[in-house]
């Protein structure tokens, strides 16, 4: 299987790198990835990580929820619990950075559809592109919306989007820079790009360490702190407006975390959760998973 051994920052290509720690696939394959750290831009990635070709095998799994829409185990049905006000949360905050109430918008990596769904129910013009081919017939079957696959993202035309949303998306993506130009030139020059990304530097993180199931590698190629995340879109001329805290994250990664370090202790996880909350309330750039609103 060919891997990718970075010898320079993914993001801000420094040479300056260093091993930060060992983690686990808890989800399909169970072998250990090494994650290392940049010096200069703080960013974490998964090195020696399967090429975009050989990636597919570890997305192979019903417990994947994004793919899968399962409900299987406590933690996935509370997700769904969930879901519905952070869909309603993604909608007013989309509405208000944008000052639309309805336009146009591209989701990528819309999983099984349930976002753009809800975004159509509410007037836009949505296209939605998901790579994997289970979850875009999950998208027919459970919430009857037509996802295309991720190669129209090049072909699509330029300036023509009022919003673009990437929930959980960009820390999957092999070509980086490419990706990331391409949102620029999507994007109208009032619209705003939504990127929400895990965040290495919240307490959870480091309560959990390795075990901490954000990493969720090799399927997480980048662990962004939110100065890796201002470097790679300054480095494209992209501007960061603001940074808005993903509230919920925070227990529902420590609910699965505690399952990964064998605890399996839910009051534990949700105290830490909410503790992990509790310190991002005073500094929102500790949240557990931040939405980076992003402007031309």
């Amino acid at each position: 299987m060919p891997l990718i051994h970075y010898t320079t920052c993914p993001v801000c290509q420094s040479a300056e790198l260093e091993p930060a720690l060992q983690a686990k696939d808890h989800t399909v394959s169970h072998e250990s990835f090494a994650i290392w750290q940049c010096r200069q831009c703080t960013l974490r990635f998964t090195q020696d990580v399967p090429d975009a070709a050989s990636i597919g095998a570890y997305y192979r799994s019903e417990e994947y929820i994004s793919h899968s829409n399962t409900n299987k185990g406590l933690v996935n049905r509370l997700y769904h619990m969930v879901r519905r006000q952070t869909l309603s949360d993604k909608y007013r905050l989309i509405a208000s950075a944008t000052r639309k109430r309805q336009g146009k918008l591209l989701d990528i990596g819309a999983g099984t559809g349930a976002f753009v769904a809800y975004m159509q129910e509410e007037g836009w013009e949505v296209t939605g592109l998901e790579p994997d081919e289970t979850a875009r017939e999950h998208a027919v079957t459970d919430h009857r919306v037509q996802l295309l696959n991720m190669d129209h993202l090049f072909y699509l035309s330029p300036d023509s989007f009022d919003a673009i949303t990437l929930w959980h998306v960009m820390e999957h993506v092999h070509d980086l820079h490419p990706y990331v130009e391409q949102l620029k030139t999507l994007v109208r020059r009032n619209g705003r790009i939504f990127i929400a990304v895990p965040n290495y530097t919240c307490y959870d993180a480091r309560v959990y360490g390795e075990a901490w199931a954000a990493y969720d590698v090799p399927r997480h190629l980048y662990h962004f702190s939110p100065e890796a995340m201002e470097t790679l879109l300054d480095g494209h001329g992209l501007q960061l407006q603001y940074s808005q805290p993903m509230w919920y994250d925070a227990i529902y990664i420590s609910m699965l975390s505690e399952k990964y370090r064998g605890g399996g202790s839910m009051v534990r996880a949700v105290a830490n959760g909410v503790s992990s909350n509790a310190r991002a309330f005073v500094d929102k750039s500790k949240c557990s998973s931040l939405i980076y609103v992003v402007a031309k």
